[in-house]
């Protein structure tokens, strides 16, 4: 046990280490590309921290022998989309309150394109109901339709490019870390770096969610609570780092489009690999962390289409994940 907690704690820090180099050679990728801030961060930024938690879905869905570790890849596909939606955009808003405690002007407000971050919830909310409804349904050509999830991610990329705004300002960068003295990096060391920091999150991941598998046997976790509670939690890890990170540098606008990007992802690719390799029948738990979700993005998506959404709104939301896992306790333990 002791073991498993030094793991546990040493990965997790190399992952939040290795993420300031990743989101400070995304950051040089998207200028070098001409992106703005959000599509840096829904695109770039958010398709390389998706890797962790898209790599659990497809080894359990591909490699799992027994219905059981498919199950976990299910669960990540559903549990995945439930944590951003609740605590990595909770995390954003309390890191907010703290990192704003103390000014007595536009304290509570959010400096992030609002309508674009409640189209993407709105892109999410029809994709997420189109998912959870193919979970109540059972025939034969139900895996062709995870054709249609590739499909709808390629176009979300393709409006986020079409779309961008002014691209990021090489004097608003903080230094590439590994050309500390370069003021103009070239693609080559912006890439190098985010490639380097890219393989050492993936790796750390994969040491944080096998100690979290062990913490789960240790604790008596059923199968069903590492899919949906402590597999998700480890893989979103990175996403949540970086979100720390950006608003740390005062960078809200990258934080949210990353989590906002990441949820795109996560609701498309480990939803079609789950849909191409499973029956993917949905039971009652996997059902109420869908509901929890379109929970949450609902009242996301009024906040951000009004342009009303506050650092307490925003915070507040990560309260539905902790209604969730009291609920998942009850059903299995009660």
């Amino acid at each position: 046990m002791f073991l498993t907690l030094f793991l546990f704690f040493l990965s997790a820090a190399v992952i939040y280490f290795a993420c300031e180099f990743f989101v400070n050679g995304v950051e040089w990728v998207g200028h070098r590309f001409q992106l703005g801030a959000t599509a840096t961060g829904t695109v770039l930024a958010a398709f390389g921290t998706a890797l962790p938690e898209s790599a659990v879905t497809f080894m359990a869905v591909v490699f799992g022998e027994t219905p059981e570790q498919k199950d976990i890849g299910v669960g990540a596909a559903m549990g995945g989309p439930l944590v951003l939606a609740t605590l990595a955009y909770a995390v954003v808003g309390l890191a907010l309150w703290r990192a704003r405690r103390g000014r007595a002007t536009q304290a509570d407000c959010i400096n992030a394109d609002q309508r674009r971050l409640a189209r993407d919830q709105a892109w999410f909310m029809g994709i997420f109901l189109f998912k959870v409804g193919l979970g109540l349904l059972a025939f034969a050509w139900k895996p062709w339709l995870g054709i249609l999830f590739l499909a709808t991610y390629g176009l979300y990329v393709k409006r986020e490019l079409s779309n961008d705004e002014a691209s990021l300002d090489s004097e608003d960068l903080e230094p590439l870390k590994l050309r500390p003295r370069d003021q103009d990096p070239s693609m080559f060391w912006a890439v190098t770096q985010t490639v380097m920091a890219l393989v050492v999150i993936a790796g750390a991941s994969h040491v944080f969610v096998n100690q979290i598998e062990l913490l789960g046997v240790a604790m008596g976790a059923s199968p069903h609570v590492a899919a949906l509670l402590l597999a998700p939690v480890a893989t979103e890890l990175p996403e949540i780092m970086n979100a720390l990170i950006w608003v740390r540098q005062g960078k809200e606008r990258l934080a949210l489009a990353n989590i906002s990007g990441a949820m795109m992802i996560q609701a498309t690719i480990p939803s079609a690999l789950g849909i191409f390799m499973t029956p993917w029948l949905l039971d009652a738990p996997l059902l109420a962390a869908g509901l929890f979700t379109m929970l949450s993005i609902g009242l996301l998506w009024l906040r951000f289409r009004r342009s009303a959404m506050s650092v307490p709104a925003l915070s507040a939301v990560g309260g539905l994940y902790a209604v969730f896992a009291a609920y998942l306790g009850w059903h299995f333990y009660v």
